[in-house]
Formats: structure tokens, sequence, C-alpha cells
């Protein structure tokens, strides 16, 4: 061999005399029972009429996009997820090749734009055809959905945080600014500026007319650099523009944050979440998003992303959504505490769907502590005719006034308050009135119960259902099930943080993770032989 030819470009010519070992065909090296060809039979069956109407022309001797649709499906079952290295990939393993079907790698530009330009357009409309397909092949029930959140941080820097309290402070302090800046206009050079109880920024502008106005008519020229004195109409007049811009930002903040509490400079629509994964132990907030899961029979059949912090508010959210999409309507909801309230029971049963929530206080309400502690509502006894509680000392909790109060959704709940006027001298009182920041002194307060009728005979019913032995199976699927659909995503898929910003772009990585993991899923059950399984048994 001729050592010349390693220094080559074209490293084939130090190769010459070896001969082509690998057979033509490469499908021959992938094994019968390899979840590609699964997920190639199955993408062939779906239609993907919307992803195609994203595409104004598809271009000849190229991947198509839905060879483009199950390359980034395989990529999200083997843990890869950034595009170039799917492009790598595409180059060197021979499963990604099947797929390609002898087509051009494409570049890594053309996997990203596929999936922030083209997929993100209809990526729930895609989730909802693989549903419906597992729903047609007996794979799930369309009957129990299991309801379950995480919060996955976002790709934004940790330290572009924009708080809406701040920012509301900050715009009080210019507003002060301003009707200083407008009383010595009025003084200096005789304008009238008329506005009503807040200053606004249109306001502004006829006020800057007007001294633009001033300015010209007594043929005022402005200076600028060092040691040139600036005239008080120049001076007032810079305040004034700097004043503008100043409120143009704070208005464009406060309409990012929205009814959100703050957002990322770098991904707006990501909210800082307090994250159980925290490296510092200080609590530190990072840019994030909730990320919500629908799980029947161990596959994902739908998700949503919201910028709540909390579970509560996001479930009407995501049933309405889903109800949207699919073809079929689940009758029995099943979460956990975090999605308990009054709305979200009064919702479901408008509905027609059953409530399988366990309540807040379910835990810790089997304790010793919480059956002994006589100050709480449920260790009283109620008497139904008189509507009223009778405490340790035998004394009347009678009805005082009932009062309206607003949830962060806008919900109106009506709650009921019971008092007793004969708590003076109750050896009990220390032990059933709690709190220490109350200003009036212990002898002077009375008991107080703060009771939502609705809210107690909604939770009275829906632990009826969850104590049942199908409750209890449910309860013990969404335990299994929907907490073990984000334990594969964030342990086994190894995705713990968003690589694309903006809620679209996020929901359609979510999407083709919950479309690779059920792939897995179904290759898993049909090896196993536990296909149409959809609950897991109680042990006996």
């Amino acid at each position: 061999m001729n050592k010349n030819k390693i220094l080559q470009k074209d490293y084939t010519l130090s190769s010459l005399y070896y001969q082509i070992k690998l057979p033509l065909d490469l499908e021959i090296l992938i094994p019968a029972d390899d979840p590609v060809r699964l997920l190639s039979a199955f993408v062939e069956g779906m239609e993907l009429s919307d992803l195609y109407k994203t595409y104004g022309k598809i271009k000849k001797n190229q991947a198509s996009p839905r060879q483009l649709f199950k390359i980034i499906i395989y990529a999200s079952m083997n843990r890869i997820y950034s595009s170039r290295d799917i492009e790598t990939a595409c180059h060197r393993d021979i499963n990604f090749m099947y797929l390609l079907e002898g087509k051009p790698v494409p570049d890594h530009a053309t996997i990203a734009r596929f999936i922030s330009l083209h997929f993100s357009k209809c990526s729930k409309n895609t989730l909802a055809e693989v549903s419906n397909i597992l729903l047609e092949i007996g794979e799930i029930s369309g009957k129990s959905v299991f309801i379950d959140g995480t919060k996955l941080e976002s790709v934004a820097n940790k330290y572009t945080f924009v708080w809406k309290r701040s920012v509301t402070k900050n715009c009080q302090k210019l507003f002060e600014k301003i009707s200083d800046l407008i009383r010595e206009c009025e003084v200096l050079y005789g304008i009238q500026i008329v506005y009503h109880d807040q200053i606004s920024l249109h306001t502004l502008k006829r006020m800057r007319k007007k001294l633009y106005r001033i300015k010209k008519q007594e043929d005022i020229s402005f200076v600028h650099g060092k040691g040139k004195r600036k005239t008080p109409l120049q001076r007032s007049i810079e305040t004034l523009e700097s004043y503008i811009q100043k409120l143009k930002e704070y208005i464009k903040k406060i309409h990012l944050c929205g009814t959100r509490n703050s957002y990322s400079k770098t991904d707006p629509d990501a909210t800082f979440m307090r994250m159980k994964e925290d490296a510092m132990m200080n609590g530190q907030l990072k840019p994030a998003y909730n990320l919500q899961h629908g799980v029947d029979s161990e596959y994902i059949t739908w998700i949503d992303i919201s910028a709540k912090p909390t579970d509560t508010g996001t479930l009407i959210p995501f049933l309405k959504d889903m109800e949207k999409h699919l073809s079929f309507r689940y009758q029995e909801i099943v979460a956990d505490a975090g999605y308990e309230s009054e709305e979200n029971y009064l919702f479901l049963e408008k509905n027609g769907q059953s409530s399988f929530i366990k309540p807040m206080n379910y835990e810790i309400s089997k304790t010793r502590k919480y059956k002994k502690d006589i100050g709480k509502m449920e260790n009283m006894e109620y008497d139904p005719e008189k509507d009223s509680y009778r405490c340790q000392n035998r004394k009347m909790l009678t009805v005082q006034y009932q009062r309206k109060q607003k949830t962060a959704t806008g919900y109106l709940r009506t709650v009921t308050v019971y008092q007793c006027h004969e708590c003076k001298g109750c050896p009990f009182k220390e032990k059933c009135i709690k709190g220490n920041n109350c200003k009036t002194p212990m002898e002077k307060r009375e008991k107080r119960l703060y009771v939502s009728k609705v809210m107690k005979q909604k939770r009275e019913e829906n632990v009826k259902r969850i104590i049942s032995e199908y409750g209890n199976q449910l309860r013990m699927n969404r335990s299994i099930q929907a907490e073990g659909s984000f334990a594969n995503v964030k342990e086994d898929m190894n995705f713990r943080r968003y690589l694309y910003r903006g809620k679209e772009n996020v929901t359609a990585q979510s999407v083709i993770l919950a479309i690779g993991y059920n792939i897995n899923k179904l290759h898993h059950k049909i090896q196993n032989g536990r296909t149409g399984q959809h609950l897991f048994a109680l042990k006996k």
C-alpha cells in the first residue's frame, strides 16, 4: 500500500484490497422483532393529512414528511433528541437507513425545521390519530383515563425572569414621576394636560405633541455634547421621551405575563416554577412548563402544556382539549389530590363523567392525630335539621352568614360561616381554637367554621367511589400508569429539559415523546403477550 494515499481526502483509496462484506440489502441485518419494523408499519397506517397540509410543495428525491416523522419518533424511542445527533444516526445506523428507504439523509436544519415549522402545527391532531388507532386495535379501553402532571424545565436561561409584582410596583412609581412632570410642565409652559383617574400612554403622547409645538413656535434648537447647556424645554422633552419608553416596556411586560406571575425573557411562554430537581437546595425558581399526561392502558392518549404551576386549574382545560380532538369520550376521570376542587367536581358531574379524585385530606384523615383534633369539622356532630354543629363541650355552632369566595380561575363558591357564642370559660378552648397569629386575645375569641356545603357533599360522594374495590383498583393503576409514564420519560428516555422555545414547539416535542413512548410500550406488550390488558389487578 502506498502510504501517501492515507493523506488523500477520499479514504477509499487506501482500502483497495478490501471486499464489500455487508449485504446489499440492509434490511437483512434488522431482526424480525425489532421495534423499528413496528414503528414503520404503525406510521404507514396513519393518514397524516394535517402534516402534509403544512407543506406547500414536497420536493422529489428527498425524505418525505412521513419518513421524517418516522425518523424523529424512532430517535425519541432511542433517547436521541438533538437534530445533529439524529442526522449522525441517519448516516451510521441501519435502522434509520431502513426508515429512509434509500432517500438522502436530511441535514440537521431540515430536521429542526420539520419539528418547529411543520409538526408543531398539527402535533395534537397527530397524537389524536395515534390514540384513535390504539382504540381501534383494542389496546386502550376508552373508558378510564389516569391524569397526572409534572414540571419540565424550559431551554430558557435561569436568570431571565420578569416578575409581575415588581413590574407593577415600578409602573406605579413611574406614574408618580409622570404626575410630577405634568405639574411642572403646566407651571413652566402654561399648558393644560387633561386626564382622568389614570395616566395613559395617549396622554403622554398629547403632552409631547404640545411641547414640540412650543419648541417650533419659539424656534428653540436642541444641543448635545459636553460644555453645552440644555434649555428647560429640552430637558422636559427628553425626560418625557424616557418615561414614554419605560411605560411602553412595562405595558409589554404586563401583557406578556397575562394571568401568570412571571415569565422568561428568552422564552416568554415559560413560567418560573419550583422544581423537584433543586441542585442548590435553596428553592430556586426555574423557567418551566407544567406537562399533563392522560394515560389509558399504559399508553399516553393525551397531553397538554400549562403555564400554571399547580394542577388544580389544569383539569378542566385538559378535559375540554381532549374531548375536542379525540373521537371517543372518557367516562371515568382518575386523578390525585392535586386536582380536587369544587369547580372540578361540578364540571365532571355536569359533563356526565365520574370522578375518582383522592381528597386532599384523605391520607391525613386516617391518622390518630387528625381523628383526635376536636377543632376539625369532621370530628364534630352535625345536625342536618337545625343545620348546626356540636363541639366537644356540647355547645352549638349555628349559621351566622354566607359569603362568596372567588377562586383564581374566576369560580364563585358559597361558604357558610358557623360560630359558637359560648366559648368563654370552655376547658377545651385551647385545643379547639387554633392559630397563633390572630390579634384578638384568646379569652375573647370564639370558634368559627367555614364550610362549603357543595364541596362537602361532592367530596363525600367521591370518597364512596374511591374506597370501593373498583375505586381502589383505579387508584392503584393511576399510581402505576400515570406516574410510571413520567418515570419512563424522565429516567428511561432521559428527557428532563426541552430543546425548543415557545408553547407550540414544546407541545410538539412532548407529543413526539408520547408517541415514541407508546410505540415502545406497544412493542413490549406484543413481545410479552400482554396485548389487550387495560388494568392491573389488585393483589388478593
